[in-house]
Formats: structure tokens, sequence, C-alpha cells
């Protein structure tokens, strides 16, 4: 492979759902702080308002990921998903002791982005934990928070509603977690910039 080889990885609908995801996610972010805050004076609109925007947010989010979960289900950006069994935790610590260690000392990448490996396996991990095990709860939980009378009265000993609010708080701040960590990881590269441009072009400049 040449070092100017670029490979489409960003499909149109794939750029299109990454727009509208990382904005509602941004969203939710933010409202959902202010939310949970309980400094009124510091909040540049109204609680309604803001509950509305989360609202509003939300539904976008759940709209977009089944935009996302159907694409991959229909066209090639699936594959890239797919966990071998083999190297099923040496692979993922191979690419943390990189991350952590080999990085800094002019290690090369242990897992290079190729036109059949989108992700290394760290990545892939991670991606796999958020987008289909942390948004769907965060997105199921939001819609019975929305709609308070389809949740169970107890669980437990406990309020079914407060079960239900703190899996949907505990979600949203683990995927707040994962959105600081993907921006850095995203900075990662021959320059700051690079994947982010590859995002908004579609075009992954391989190395």
């Amino acid at each position: 492979m040449s070092a100017t080889e670029k490979i489409y990885f960003y499909p149109v609908w794939l750029r299109i759902w990454h727009a509208f995801n990382a904005l509602g996610i941004i969203t939710l972010i933010f409202t959902g702080i202010s939310m949970q805050s309980s400094i009124e004076s510091a909040q540049i609109v109204g609680f309604n308002m803001i509950v509305n925007i989360h609202n509003i947010a939300g539904t976008v989010v759940a709209l977009s990921y089944l935009i996302y979960f159907i694409g991959n289900m229909v066209t090639s950006n699936g594959k890239y998903y797919i966990i071998k069994p083999q190297g099923f935790l040496k692979k993922p610590i191979k690419q943390a002791i990189y991350y952590a260690w080999g990085m800094f000392h002019g290690m090369k990448a242990p897992f290079p982005i190729s036109e059949k490996r989108k992700f290394n396996p760290l990545q892939k991990y991670i991606y796999i934990i958020v987008m289909y095990m942390a948004v769907p709860v965060v997105i199921v939980t939001g819609i019975a928070l929305l709609f308070p009378e389809i949740i169970i009265d107890k669980v437990y000993t406990f309020s079914g509603v407060f079960v239900t609010a703190i899996l949907h708080s505990a979600m949203g701040f683990f995927i707040s977690i994962f959105l600081i960590i993907h921006l850095y990881i995203a900075s990662i590269g021959k320059s700051p910039i690079e994947n982010f441009k590859s995002i908004i072009n579609g075009w992954h400049q391989a190395h």
C-alpha cells in the first residue's frame, strides 16, 4: 500500500448520521448536566426549556441511531464491528499498551488502519460497547422517563422510576467519558485534524 493511498471509509449516510448523532449527544450531555444542577441561577434558559431541548435532542439521537443500526445491517460498514475469537484479549491489550507507552516511544501502531480494518481491536470493542449497549440503554431509559407510566413500580425495594433514572444518568456519564476519549484518539494521526477531515470528506489517508 502506498503512503498516499486513500480509503473511502465514510459514505454519505454515515457522515450525515455522525453529524446528527454528535450534535444530539453533545446537546444531551449539556442539558442533562444542567437538569441535574442545583444552581438554577447559573442556567441560561429556564428549566422547562432545558427539559424540552433535552427531549428533542433525545428524539434526534434515537432516530439517528435507528439509521445507524439499519445502515450497519444493510451496508458493508457492519463488517467492521465483527469480533473474531482469535486474539480476543491479546489484541486489545496490545493496542492499549501502544496507547499508554508505545506511541510515546516511537513504536509503530500494532494494528494500522487498512481497507479490511477500520478500527483497531481496542476501538472496536469500545465502539461495540458504546453503540450496541450503552446508547440503546440510554434511549430505552430515556423513553421510559418520558412516559413514566410504562415503568414498573418497584425494582426490589427501590422505585422503578428511580432505578431507571440512575441507569439513564450512569450510561449518559459513560458516554460522556467515551466522547472525551473519542475526541482525543481522533486527534492522533499525521496531524491533529486529519481524522476530523476524514469524517467530513469521507476519505481516510492510509499510512
